[in-house]
């Protein structure tokens, strides 16, 4: 069998062009390939499959063989893959449904280590739960993985395994569990994401939609410290709720380990006194690059 490996901002992945074929792989099998001392390393591995409906069907497993969710920088990467075997189009299906992308780098030559940058449209988000401690509050949102959010300040130093392990196994997320993503915030619209990831048990280089998360977080929390500090100024003492939407798109600037990302989403947001934010976010996007790596034969 042959794998092609790509990553996305240092997320990895092996793909596999299943055409028209079936190719059945066991858990223990995935996380043999993808073991980074035993196997040929990847933080996931991904098959290429005909679909009815689309232009192609993309199945995604992480290292451990856990399947079932979505991945941002892996859609980009299939995507950059679909592009290299001579795809035009790219409406695919995806473990959370259809998406679309576009190829924002013009023509490149197959298989070569030349950037793709990928534009990927990700899942409508509907609901943003907030969680609250001592000190901070996080954010729960689902963009197509589970993700909690916590905003951090200094993140250079961070133990992002240490801190991210436990809130990754918290009764509150069981049993399915949920990915954390740790957040700077530089700006409303500026911040820097590291990710701890279920399914790897491990601190990624990057996680697609968990920066997709973070950055519609970072709108949240931003929205609601504006909106308290205007009620405390005499804002809405009605307590008639506070309806928050932009004029246009938010476009938010997420550093993530070694790479840059852009996301974009239109969001709307009703706050109520005592009760929890109604969010939402359309015409979400996600914009980075996908690069190929090479060829593994198994």
């Amino acid at each position: 069998m042959k794998f092609y490996k790509y990553h996305g901002a240092g997320n990895d992945f092996l793909i596999a062009d299943g055409g028209g074929a079936s190719i059945d792989l066991s858990a223990e099998r995935i996380s043999s390939l993808c073991d980074r001392h035993t196997g040929f390393g990847a933080d996931g591995l991904m098959v290429l499959e005909e679909s009815g409906d689309y232009d192609f069907r993309m199945r995604y497993y992480n290292s451990d063989g856990s399947g079932g969710m979505m991945c941002g920088n892996g859609g980009r990467c299939i995507v950059a893959f679909a592009a290299d075997l001579g795809y035009k189009n790219f409406h695919f299906e995806a473990p959370d449904g259809p998406h679309e992308a576009e190829l924002l780098s013009g023509e490149a030559a197959a298989f070569t280590n030349a950037a793709r940058i990928v534009r990927l449209g990700m899942k409508n988000v509907s609901g943003a739960k907030p969680y609250y401690g001592d000190r901070s509050c996080d954010w729960f949102l689902d963009t197509g993985t589970r993700h909690l959010v916590r905003f951090v300040e200094d993140i250079d130093k961070l133990d992002v395994v240490g801190e991210g392990r436990p809130l990754r196994h918290d009764p509150r997320f069981a049993p399915v569990g949920v990915n954390v993503n740790f957040v700077k915030v530089n700006a409303p619209r500026d911040i820097v994401v590291r990710t701890y990831e279920k399914g790897v048990e491990d601190e990624t280089l990057a996680c697609g939609t968990g920066i997709t998360a973070s950055a519609m977080a970072s709108w949240i929390a931003y929205r609601v410290a504006v909106s308290r500090a205007d009620s405390s100024a005499g804002y809405n003492r009605s307590g008639e709720p506070v309806v928050v939407k932009e004029p246009k798109p938010v476009v938010c600037s997420v550093r993530a380990r070694i790479a840059e990302l852009n996301v974009t989403f239109t969001p709307s947001l009703i706050l109520r006194p005592g009760e929890r934010p109604e969010f939402s976010a359309v015409d979400v996007f996600l914009t980075g690059p996908a690069v190929f790596v090479g060829t593994a034969e198994c």
